[in-house]
């Protein structure tokens, strides 16, 4: 009579295979993780540019705070705090920086979105790749 079942040897063999496949597939799980908590912060840069030429067509030049704009300083999600700062009259700089309490993967090459718009022509920062691009 024969016996059925699976050898020890056979159980370590699946479980080393299984660990290999997970060591390689998460990697780029947490790209896809960093990838889409970024979404959040380039949707909120996007919004601010976006009130900011409202702003410019209505009353000539770009607000210098967020109120104006009706803005909130914290993304939906409430992973990035987005800050406005004018410097000059044709030209601002935003900022979408990680929030102290966001629970979210390490993020360092992306940490800081910048978004520059002078005269109207905007400078994504610090690199494309950290817009998706």
């Amino acid at each position: 009579m024969r016996q059925r079942g699976f050898t020890l040897v056979e159980l370590l063999v699946a479980g080393v295979v299984g660990v290999l496949l997970a060591g390689l597939a998460w990697p780029a799980y947490r790209g896809t993780l960093q990838r889409a908590a970024r979404t959040e912060a380039i949707e909120a840069l996007y919004r601010l540019q976006l009130a900011q030429e409202r702003h410019r067509e209505m009353f000539g030049t770009y607000a210098s705070d967020l109120p104006p704009l009706r803005l909130a300083a914290v993304t939906p999600g409430g992973r990035y705090q987005i800050s406005l700062t004018r410097s000059g009259i044709e030209q601002y700089r935003a900022a979408a920086e990680p929030s102290a309490d966001a629970a979210r993967p390490v993020d360092a090459a992306c940490a800081v979105l910048t978004l520059n718009v002078r005269e109207g022509f905007a400078t994504l920062g610090p690199d494309g790749r950290c817009w998706n691009r």
